[in-house]
């Protein structure tokens, strides 16, 4: 009954942040950033200069003897989808919060920004499998609900497969909609499998990226022997952080697998931001929506 309540206390705390955000922050960019792609017949009036001639309804025309032209307006609802990474390596963070906290605001953000625009938002969790798969609804009780799933949530993997999840989605999702990845891409982003999962899923529907890392994972402070653990295989090792050399090869490493990450997304067309922990999370999205306006 405790855990049950410690839940809710944390679901509603989160839906209090989140909430205001999307509704504050938020609610012009997304939908400005997230438009609906189906066009349906509105109206007809009499063609102006300047009309596209495509348009023109001949047989409204050819009955009242002067030009008319269908008038079609934009289908605003759309349905989300929120791809979020729940493999072990989510559970690290140095900062306020860790990757997994962060992801987990970052997603109920946007479920809340979906919904007050009045689209469906749905949810698949993914390690190096599919651990759960919540179809697309509209509502508050809805959201309240993927929010309680993430924080609550016990994967049955501790490994990363973004490729596999991305495959899933493309098969499962049969309606164009926008999807946004939520993970910290601890994966072989530099193999073609990824490439092309993402290539795929972006040309059936709308992939947005977000990265979410430690900054500790971009470079070690010099603090001499540190005890480490890979979150995801469980093995430990001891590393020697006050060699120069030591700290100057795992930024490059990170610099390496940044790139290709962002060789991957870019060859993909998929819009892209990354955050750390220790910042500002509302930034990255607002970058992420203008890049998008």
């Amino acid at each position: 009954m405790k855990d049950t309540s410690e839940l809710l206390k944390k679901v509603r705390k989160i839906e209090i942040k989140t909430r205001g955000l999307s509704k504050n922050i938020f609610a012009g960019e997304y939908h400005t950033a997230f438009k609906g792609r189906g066009m349906t017949f509105a109206e007809v009036r009499e063609y102006q200069p300047g009309d596209d001639v495509k348009f023109i309804d001949w047989s409204v025309t050819a009955r009242f003897n002067h030009p008319y032209i269908k008038v079609f307006e934009e289908e605003r609802e759309l349905t989300v989808m929120l791809l979020v990474d729940v493999s072990g390596s989510g559970e690290f963070g140095t900062s306020v919060m860790s990757k997994k906290d962060m992801m987990v605001e970052i997603a109920a953000t946007i479920a809340f920004s979906a919904i007050q625009n009045n689209d469906k938002i749905g949810m698949i969790f993914f390690s190096d499998k599919i651990e759960k798969f919540i179809p697309p609804q509209k509502g508050k009780k809805h959201t309240l609900y993927l929010i309680r799933e993430l924080l609550s949530f016990e994967p049955e993997s501790r490994k990363t497969d973004v490729a596999g999840a991305l495959r899933y989605f493309t098969n499962v999702i049969k309606k164009h909609c926008t999807a946004f990845v939520i993970s910290d891409f601890m994966d072989n982003v530099a193999d073609s499998s990824f490439t092309s999962a993402l290539t795929i899923a972006n040309r059936k529907h709308d992939v947005a990226a977000i990265q979410v890392y430690d900054h500790r994972e971009s470079e070690l402070p010099a603090i001499g022997l540190m005890k480490v653990k890979d979150a995801e295989s469980g093995s430990d090792m001891w590393i020697d952080t006050s060699s120069k050399k030591l700290r100057i090869a795992y930024k490059a490493d990170w610099l390496r697998r940044q790139d290709e990450l962002r060789q991957a997304l870019s060859r993909s067309g998929v819009d892209t931001v990354s955050v750390a922990t220790n910042e500002d999370y509302v930034k990255a999205l607002m970058k992420l929506f203008k890049l998008r306006a």
